[in-house]
């Protein structure tokens, strides 16, 4: 039950995180000048200070629960010196208390939007950058040495931000074309600027999963199916080739589609494609945040 329960807090933990950096990004890279203050285009008030504060909520849980698994103890009293020490004492408890104080932050910054929307959203994005980066202390990296720590820790770094750039892109996109009256020059816009950037998106989780996979596995693939580890891997990899598929659609299909209908005012099947491509790649890829969720939890050795 508690394996459970770890798992579910760690993809809950990823989403989250990946939501707030993922959303500021795309306010800086997709949105102009007056575009940018909540509520024009985008309600970032909303949905950035609900997720910094879930992230919060969701760390204490999670460090609740760690500390819960490693003790055994049974009740509040018994536990709360357990998850003292590991705070205080540990490195998971050191990056624990920095994403703390990073979504802080975040939940500070978006205060200051609709004074400086810019600034307001680069304060936020540096927070996400820093509490998605402080989720690898929970993986595999953390269980290396020397240089070869700092290593794997850099790739899980590039793979975390690379991967929540993805989700909240996908988020942003899909809030927009669901808007009573969706503004279709922004999206068209964003869509088109996106393509950049979804490109080395792409290149990055694909270069560091591989590196990642060397880093935790070896250059070995075989008997890898024979392990849970292994399989959910493949489940991963299969869901990852869809996702590129969607995105290869939205790239060459329906974002000409949707700037074609935007000259000739015919916009409700683009639009009505886009939110199916959108909602079906959005889901895919929470389907691999929880795979990854549970991978973490998981050893690669074979069974």
């Amino acid at each position: 039950m508690s394996e459970s329960i770890n798992v579910a807090l760690r993809l809950a933990l990823y989403l989250d995180l990946m939501l707030l950096f993922g959303i500021a990004a795309f306010g800086l890279y997709g949105l102009r000048g007056q575009e940018r203050i909540s509520g024009a285009v985008l309600d970032f008030k909303s949905l950035l200070t609900i997720t910094a504060l879930l992230g919060l909520v969701l760390s204490v849980a999670a460090m609740a629960c760690m500390a819960w698994a490693m003790s055994g103890a049974a009740s509040w009293e018994e536990l709360w010196p357990h998850v003292e020490m590991m705070v205080s004492g540990t490195d998971v408890g050191w990056s624990w208390s920095l994403r703390i104080v990073a979504l802080t932050v975040a939940a500070l910054a978006v205060t200051l939007n609709h004074r400086w929307p810019g600034a307001s959203l680069w304060l936020i994005v540096l927070s996400g950058l820093a509490a998605l980066a402080t989720l690898a202390w929970t993986g595999h990296g953390a269980m290396d040495e020397g240089e070869r720590r700092t290593w794997h820790f850099t790739t899980d770094f590039l793979h975390l931000w690379a991967a929540g750039a993805w989700v909240g892109a996908l988020a942003a996109f899909a809030l927009l074309l669901y808007q009573t009256a969706p503004p279709l020059s922004v999206m068209s816009r964003a869509l088109t600027g996106f393509e950049t950037i979804g490109a080395v998106i792409v290149v990055l989780i694909s270069v560091t999963g591989v590196v990642n996979y060397l880093f935790i596995v070896g250059p070995n693939v075989d008997g890898l199916l024979d392990s849970t580890y292994g399989q959910l891997l493949a489940l991963k990899l299969a869901l990852f080739a869809a996702m590129l598929v969607f995105a290869a659609l939205n790239r060459f299909h329906l974002s000409p589609l949707l700037e074609q209908a935007s000259k000739t005012g015919e916009q409700s099947i683009a639009i009505k494609a886009l939110q199916r491509s959108m909602v079906l790649e959005l889901s895919v890829a929470v389907l691999i945040l929880a795979l990854v969720a549970w991978l973490g939890t998981l050893s690669p050795a074979m069974e």
